[in-house]
Parts: C-alpha cells; structure tokens; sequence
C-alpha cells in the first residue's frame, strides 16, 4: 500500500522524509547531468555525489540495520558514497569524488527512488519495538540530508563561478530594495548565568548536553553587516592594513590575494558579484556573505567591534525575531531587514560567525558505532557559527543549531554580527 493513499497519509516522520527527499530533487532538477559530475575544489563535491551519498545514509543507518532480508542496492555503492564514517566501511578519497563518472546521474535518481520506496515500506511494516528507532534514525537522516541541500548549492555556485560562461542556477531577479536602519543600532544583554544548549525537539549531538554557562554583559547590533558596509571596508585599505588582521589571517589574504569577498569584482566603477542568480551588482543593503572567519574578525576590528560569541549569540537570538528567509522559498541571496527595531535577522539569510571555536560542550559523550562519528571528531581547528541561510531549510534552522568551519574557508554563505562589551 502507498503511503500516500487516504489511509496512510504521511505525517510526522514520513512527512518530512517526503518533504526532504523531494527538495533535493526539486534542487537537482536545475541542473544537467554534465552540470552533476564536477567537482571545483577538494572541500567540494558533485551534486550527484551527495544525492547519491544522502540516500547511502538511509540505505546503511536504516534500511540494513531494520529492514527484514536486507540486500544492499548495489555493494559497490558503500565504497563510493561513504563520507567519513571509518565504523562504516572503506571509502573513496573525497578529492576524488568527481572521477566517479559512474554510475550515471539516471541510475543515482534510480538509486534514490528505490530506496525511497523501501523507507516508505519499512514505515508501514517496522516490528513496533523497532519503530521509534527508525524513526529517529529517518529524522536524523533528513536533517542530514538538509546539511548536503545547502551544501549541494554552495558547490555548484562554486563551480558555476569558475566557468566563463557564468551560469546562473535560478534566473536573475530584481534586487529587493528596502529602507535599513544604521549600524547603531544596538541592544543590551545584562548576561549573567545563561541556560546553553537544546532542551528538546530535534537538534545534533553537538547541541548538548544542556548546560549552564556565564555570560558577560554584553550589546550585540540588531542587524548583520551589510554589502555596503564592506565596501566601506575594503575602500578605506581594510585588506591591505596589516595591524587588523590576526596573524594567520594576514597571511592567508596574501597566500590567497584576497581583495574582497569570495565571488565579487569590480567593475566599470560598481562592485558586481556572482551568485546563485548569475552575476548581479552587490546589494549594498543586503547582508555580506562569502566571507571566512579572518575577514569577519578583521572587519569588526575595523569597525572598533568584535564578533560575539556563540552563548551571546543564542541568548540574543532567544530574544531576536525570525524574519528570514529560507531555502523553501527559493530566494537564494541574503536580504536586507525588514524593519528598523529589535534583534533582526537571527534565523535565515546568512551564517554568522562567531569568535568560539568549535568544542564540546561540558558533559558531551559521542554515540557509539558509526553514527557517533556525525560530529563529535571534527571539534578542533574550527570556528563555530551560529543561525542560517537562504539556503538553509527552515525545517533545519534553529536557535541552537552549531555549524562549523575552518576560518578560512569562504565558500559557504557566511557573514557576520558584530558585538561588542558592555
């Protein structure tokens, strides 16, 4: 029986399994199968790449732990979509993932199909002492499946950015111009002894336990950092003045040439960029993005600021008003705010880092088996950032939601908020 027949339709898990599945593949309609198979950098991956691999996570996490006579799709295909689960398997070599020409982009949307018709089997026909781990298990998956929808966007713009022809993944759009308010816009945390970390619902290990910790007084800007202010930046020698810039920092600007955010030029005068919707002037009222951790920590130096926290950014964003937007609405590019009062901009539009590095919190224990390695190995050498994106799912977006990068990496749709002490 279908799960979407009158009887059985989808609800809870099932639903958001359906949603998610059928997101990416409203995602993956927009491109070609040439556009599938390439892969820009080694932090990258094709697109066929993580549809493939999002679906070899329900396959080996559900289907072969809760399915009854359990065979494999195709046992080749644990080798070459594995990601980094070592528990798991063999893998191939991540900068290698655009080789794999094979199987086609047709037998990976077959792929996906077949195994969406057996998690929508196994749902109806779980044992029930098995079924509220299949379910958590599915719901894990989905959100796991969100992280590579953001990422699949962040890739292919990057490949998108290398090819002369400057394809675009949606068609332009005229850019929203609305009234902002100044960067003094400022609001005041008296701090103190905070709660930290998710209490309930949904959230990635990494977002526990739970815990206490002390939160200094603090103002943190009702707003994140616009285009324009960036130009400001970059015209008064922001990335040409050495004394802003931590040391590491510094030198990775000069290594890489670093004149501007990632996927910006200038042009005839004006400052263009290159984004989802094909090249386009920046939007100076729009938040900044594609910028890495030592540009936002150099900016806000400049501004006389600094980046706040991440305790001060999820106390804040407890208080703040979630006014973004999201993958779901295919915007695809950060917008300005939409009013001039309060803490704005909190969940959508861009990530923001924060100045804390990414490590556990008091009392985290990993899961055992494979599943454990989901976060839990990645806590050194990153910086933490806080909120979402445009393309971020709303399903996915919360306030206690850690996402983490190297501080130089610029591809990822990350800008910033400043704060300061109080």
């Amino acid at each position: 029986m279908s799960m979407t027949e009158p009887d059985r339709a989808p609800h809870g898990v099932a639903a958001l399994f359906e949603r998610t599945r059928s997101r990416s593949a409203m995602l993956a309609a927009r491109l070609t199968p040439e556009d599938m198979v390439v892969q820009s950098m080694p932090d990258a991956s094709p697109a066929k790449w993580h549809l493939a691999h999002t679906t070899w996570f329900f396959e080996t996490f559900v289907l072969a732990e809760f399915e009854a006579g359990f065979r494999p799709h195709d046992p080749r295909f644990a080798h070459c979509f594995n990601s980094y689960y070592v528990q798991a398997g063999s893998r191939h070599a991540r900068p290698m993932r655009g080789m794999l020409t094979r199987p086609s982009a047709a037998e990976v949307f077959g792929y996906r199909a077949a195994i969406e018709a057996r998690i929508a089997a196994l749902l109806i026909d779980a044992r029930p002492a098995d079924r509220d781990e299949i379910e958590r298990r599915i719901e894990l998956g989905c959100h796991h499946e969100m992280q590579h929808q953001e990422l699949l966007l962040m890739d292919i713009l990057h490949a998108f950015s290398l090819n002369p022809l400057e394809p675009a993944f949606l068609s332009p759009a005229p850019i929203m111009m609305e009234p902002h308010d100044s960067l003094a816009d400022w609001h005041a945390f008296e701090g103190g002894m905070v709660e930290i970390g998710a209490a309930g619902g949904f959230h990635f290990d990494n977002e526990g336990p739970r815990h206490e910790a002390f939160v200094p007084p603090f103002r943190i800007a009702g707003r994140l950092v616009t285009a324009g202010e960036w130009i400001d930046f970059i015209e008064d020698g922001g990335y040409e003045r050495e004394t802003l810039w931590l040391s590491d920092g510094w030198y990775a600007a000069q290594a890489a040439g670093w004149q501007a955010p990632l996927y910006w030029r200038k042009a005839e005068g004006d400052w263009w960029t290159f984004g989802l919707r094909g090249t386009q002037l920046v939007d100076r009222d729009a938040p900044v993005h594609h910028v890495s951790y030592y540009e936002a920590d150099a900016f806000a130096r400049w501004a006389g600021k600094r980046l706040p926290s991440e305790f001060e950014w999820e106390v804040a964003a407890h208080s703040g008003s979630d006014d973004g937007n999201f993958v779901d609405g295919l915007y695809l590019r950060p917008r300005p705010p939409a009013g001039r009062t309060g803490v704005r901009q909190m969940l959508g539009e861009v990530w923001q880092w924060t100045r804390s590095a990414y490590a556990p919190y008091p009392g985290f224990r990993p899961a055992t088996g494979a599943l454990g390695e989901y976060n839990g190995k990645f806590m050194v050498n990153q910086y933490v950032l806080r909120g979402a994106s445009f393309a971020t799912a709303r399903d996915h977006a919360r306030a206690t939601y850690r996402n983490f990068f190297h501080p130089h990496q610029r591809w990822a749709f990350s800008g910033l908020r400043l704060a300061e002490d109080l």
